[in-house]
């Protein structure tokens, strides 16, 4: 059994990584979607990092 590559989510306000998802290899371009920031707390846009 192999382990899933991850990538993580940064806040595009902060910076900080708040979140982790599974590395899809077809996908393109780079995930952008608004999750919540606890160091901001507020929804904002995050960016998928490599």
């Amino acid at each position: 059994m192999v382990a899933q590559k991850k990538v993580a989510l940064a806040c595009s306000v902060c910076g900080s990584r708040n979140y982790t998802i599974a590395a899809n290899p077809n996908r393109q371009e780079r995930l952008e979607i608004k999750k919540f920031c606890k160091y901001c707390q507020k929804y904002t846009l995050h960016r998928e990092t490599r």
